[in-house]
């Protein structure tokens, strides 16, 4: 039996057999001539045990013998167990009966002191069977073996063996690998869980897409459960398509797939509301969160099937607020304009109107539009993610998809002036002719009553700075008709400060 120690070493001793009781101070040595042993400490003799000698005369030399030194020049009484080599017994090792089945002592008689004349070892125990095994003895050296090492705080191993000339074992124990793998509430992958199934993968077909040989529109985005009625919130331009006249269909990441139709969309907001046809019990609506108290460095969660890959978990921060900008369906040729969050969250094309998630998994944006470096490569008709994502700040979609299931139309808050969109960096500029001939400052509208006038340049609106006309408009479109708002002009080169009060205008004109 081998056991290992907190790695100190343990000698051979000759034909004894490990002791797990409490050992006397003295200890044996060497018989001379001894043959070589098992390598481990305490392995069994070969040979049977001879019966018990005549006491020799002393040996200086074995008393003299490393295994002698240091001993205790006390006598002991003949019953007494075989000591561990090398000092104390290791202290959980429970005490062994003499006569429970131990060989003879060696047949020298060693001195228990360095000088001469020291008292021997008194009458010789019974002599033994020699082909008897000790398996009591092993069973209790290796519970107690067992115990010893579990006490010690897993510092110390064990490993035991009973060997013979023809065969050995050995017993290997592994920790236990637990039954389920659980992740913890706040993780990416607890949150991706918990909103994937309120997340749909949204196909819109033309009304002349379902035609053979049509050159019918068709696409692909991105939605969410918005409420358990069943309405689904995403962008305009993924079902503008199919807005008169096509085909919506929303797919759950469980593979179910049910029509839907169209109930309202915001060409300017870039804001559509579907709705279920036969929806489904149950639905469980992803929770909305605060934008505007996200702040720049908080964790982002993007959800959506980039380039139709279904059910896509993409993570980053949010990069900046308030950041405006101008996106355009690709076909009506009409902008939609957004104070928008930005986000290195990957989103690429199919990742519109997907949920923009903060840590907790509440929506804070709808992801709409990315900035590209080129026109994509490898095979990719369509550029992709550089890191530079752009969603619509929650609390304006929430405000847009109300109006949109109670009327059906959008409603946007406005100056009632025409601005140069086209011109950056020194302001808004409110132009000198209107769209279509209009007037460009509407009569009787919150500018003219504001005192504005064609050619004044508006360089702030409630406290925030503006350098173009596409940031002007996507400021106006945080707030709601009815909202008095601080703005700051410049005329003939002298700045100006006015209250305005925003007025109205229902619909995409």
């Amino acid at each position: 039996m081998s056991t290992e120690n907190e790695g100190n070493a343990v000698p051979a001793a000759p034909s004894v057999p490990p002791v797990p009781g409490a050992a006397p101070e003295g200890s044996t040595s060497s018989a001379p001539g001894a043959g070589s042993h098992d390598a481990t400490a305490g392995g069994t003799a070969d040979a049977p045990a001879p019966a018990a000698p005549a006491p020799p005369a002393y040996d200086p030399a074995a008393a003299a013998s490393p295994e002698a030194r240091g001993h205790s020049p006390r006598p002991e009484p003949p019953t007494a167990p075989i000591p561990v080599l090398g000092g104390e017994a290791p202290p959980s090792a429970p005490a062994q009966h003499a006569g429970g089945g131990w060989p003879p002592p060696p047949p020298t008689v060693p001195s228990y002191g360095g000088g001469s004349g020291g008292p021997t070892w008194g009458a010789p125990l019974p002599e033994q069977r020699p082909g008897r095994k000790r398996a009591g003895g092993l069973a209790a050296a290796a519970l107690a073996a067992a115990l010893v090492a579990g006490g010690v705080g897993g510092g110390v191993g064990y490993w035991a063996a009973e060997r013979n000339d023809n065969s050995s074992s050995s017993t290997t124990v592994s920790a236990a690998s637990p039954r389920d793998l659980k992740r913890d509430p706040g993780t990416v992958a607890a949150v991706a869980a918990n909103a994937l199934p309120s997340v749909v993968t949204i196909e819109a077909k033309s009304s002349g897409a379902d035609i053979e040989g049509s050159e019918g529109e068709g696409g692909t985005g991105t939605g969410f459960v918005y409420d358990k009625e069943g309405h689904i919130l995403t962008n305009n331009h993924v079902v503008a398509s199919a807005a008169e006249g096509g085909t919506v269909s929303a797919i759950f990441s469980n593979g179910k797939k049910y029509d839907a139709e169209v109930v309202g969309r915001a060409q300017g907001y870039d804001v559509a509301v579907l709705k279920l046809k036969n929806a489904p019990a149950g639905l469980d609506p992803l929770a909305l969160g605060d934008s505007e108290k996200v702040a720049v460095g908080d964790s982002t969660i993007a959800i959506g099937a980039p380039f139709g890959l279904s059910n896509t978990v993409t993570t980053g921060i949010i990069s900046a607020k308030n950041r405006p900008v101008a996106s355009g369906d690709g076909a009506s040729g009409k902008n939609s304009y957004m104070s928008a969050l930005q986000t290195d969250a990957s989103i690429n094309p199919g990742n519109s109107g997907g949920p923009l998630l903060d840590s907790r998994g509440a929506v804070i944006g709808i992801n709409s539009a990315i900035q590209s470096a080129g026109n994509g490569g490898f095979g990719q008709t369509q550029a992709g993610s550089i890191g530079l994502g752009f969603a619509i700040p929650v609390n304006q979609a929430k405000t847009v998809a109300e109006q949109l299931i109670k009327t059906g139309q959008p409603v946007y808050p406005v100056i009632g002036a025409t601005v140069d969109m086209s011109e950056q960096g020194s302001g808004a500029r409110i132009t000198e002719e209107g769209a279509g001939g209009s007037p460009p400052v509407t009569p009787n509208g919150p500018a003219a009553k504001a005192g504005l006038k064609p050619g004044d340049v508006i360089t702030r609106f409630n406290g925030k700075p503006i350098d173009s006309g596409p940031t002007l408009i996507s400021e106006i479109w945080t707030h709601k008709p009815g909202d008095k708002i601080a703005m700051t002009f410049e005329r003939d080169g002298k700045s100006q400060n006015v209250e305005l009060v925003l007025g109205e205008r229902k619909g995409d004109s």
